[in-house]
């Protein structure tokens, strides 16, 4: 066990003391580092749970909450990777190459119980307050039950996910729908709403999924409340609805992105990024305000290279400045050869392609972005709304579907790109290589840019949703 953090400010025993176990991904993870600094910077003192290889990726977080002075240490557990079939050093859900090791991952997560039970029975001078971990982590119930102190749920979800969430997965709506692609009325949601079974998180068709989530669930039944990463302006009948429905208590302490203040704290969060600051903000600052169209679909996405190429030549198409964020599809043969003989050069006074990491807050956040094609996952979401950024929807799996419904159909910020199935996460060969054309790229880019699509919200408007 390895610990690392900042000094306190204050003795241990006079404040709360919050264990964080976030889910090694980093859609789950930046959320939480932000977690653990709003409750830091309200005095409380926060073990972070994480382990070497993770630990790595937060060497920004960390430096930057001990500058800060905040009570925050992270807390290094070994990962049993190897024992568990893993790769050495497969520590993160984006380092998993096939959705059939996913159970073997969740297995070693779980086997982290005892050394964390360790620890925090070591913490005598400042014994835990709460634990507050990702939903996916059922095995932390336990602990809190042990040390008789509460658990909280984070699923990183928004509140209107999370009520559809809870409504269809408790009462099995979907079980017996044999049409995949059959609209269902959702009954007991606050608003009208309909949903096909093929569009759900439940038909991600990983091996082992049924039982993880039938073990979350029940913990999440005996959960003393959820955190959510949302507001009550944003979606107020969705957070009371999901209250109301659960019979317990939400904290709806959102957007937990505005913690971040100044351009170092953002280039800080979530993993290192594969260019300067200064890089990004000087290209970022030889364009007009407004019109600069970011691309980025998360680090689990999975691409096809015909995909990429045909998103790629619809942003060529559309004439409009650009930023398109390429992971794990930069490092592909075809692609790597396609954006450095022919693709870079064509754009190269109007387009940046980046490989890897991006600052996305930082990059939302200038004044020269003026539109933002994402794969709906809900901290792009939020950090889109906070950032006053009408977007492009193209949900790939989970509840970014959901996510959608909300942007589209309810806040009126989102543009759909036109995507009719779900993208399999993990999966090594896709059976369809293109699901969205060129030309609908290029429609809904332009779309967005020159008519606003009927989903921009003036200046004044979405500072007040803010703050």
């Amino acid at each position: 066990m390895t610990l690392s953090g900042s000094g306190d400010g204050q003795s241990g025993s006079a404040r709360a003391h919050f264990v964080l176990v976030p889910m090694m991904a980093q859609g789950h993870t930046i959320p939480m580092t932000d977690m653990a600094r709003l409750l830091a910077e309200h005095g409380a003192q926060v073990s972070f749970i994480t382990t070497p290889v993770n630990a790595a990726r937060l060497e920004g977080f960390a430096a930057d909450v001990k500058a800060a002075g905040l009570a925050v240490q992270l807390v290094e557990l070994h990962f049993p990777s190897v024992e568990f079939g893993l790769p050495d050093g497969c520590e993160n859900l984006d380092m998993i190459q096939s959705k059939n090791l996913f159970l073997n991952f969740m297995k070693a997560c779980a086997v982290l119980q005892e050394p964390l039970m360790a620890y925090l029975r070591q913490q005598q001078r400042s014994p835990p307050s709460c634990i507050i971990s990702d939903m996916m982590h059922w095995w932390t119930g336990d602990i809190a039950r042990e040390l008789d102190i509460p658990r909280l749920t984070f699923s990183g979800f928004c509140g209107f996910s999370s009520l559809v969430r809870y409504i269809t997965f408790h009462n099995n709506v979907f079980e017996n729908v044999k049409d995949e692609n059959e609209l269902i009325t959702i009954t007991g949601f606050p608003t009208p709403l309909e949903l096909t079974k093929a569009k759900c998180p439940g038909n991600l068709s990983i091996p082992g999924m049924e039982q993880i989530r039938k073990k979350f669930l029940e913990e999440e039944l005996r959960s003393d409340g959820e955190v959510i990463n949302s507001f009550q302006e944003l979606e107020t009948l969705y957070i009371e609805s999901f209250e109301q429905t659960t019979k317990k208590k939400v904290w709806a302490i959102g957007p937990m992105c505005l913690c971040h203040r100044d351009n170092n704290t953002m280039a800080a969060r979530g993993n290192k990024t594969s260019m300067g600051e200064a890089q990004y903000l000087q290209w970022l600052d030889s364009m007009k305000p407004g019109s600069v169209v970011f691309v980025s679909f998360g680090s689990l996405a999975c691409t096809t290279p015909q995909q990429l190429v045909e998103l790629g030549l619809g942003l060529e198409a559309s004439r409009k400045p650009f930023i398109w964020v390429i992971k794990a599809g930069a490092k592909l043969p075809e692609v790597k050869e396609w954006l450095a003989d022919e693709f870079e050069e064509r754009v190269k006074n109007r387009g940046m392609v980046i490989r890897g990491w991006a600052p996305q807050l930082m990059i939302l956040r200038h004044q020269a972005v003026g539109g933002f094609v994402t794969h709906c996952g809900w901290n792009s979401t939020i950090e889109g709304i906070c950032a006053g950024v009408p977007m492009i929807t193209w949900p790939h799996f989970g509840e970014q579907f959901w996510n959608q419904k909300l942007m589209v159909d309810v806040l009126k910020i989102g543009v759909e790109v036109g995507v009719k199935g779900v993208t399999q996460w993990g999966s090594e060969k896709q059976e369809v290589m293109v699901t969205i054309t060129r030309d609908e790229v290029e429609k809904a880019v332009n779309t967005l840019m020159d008519e606003g699509g009927g989903c921009r919200r003036d200046e004044g408007e979405s500072k007040r949703l803010n703050h």
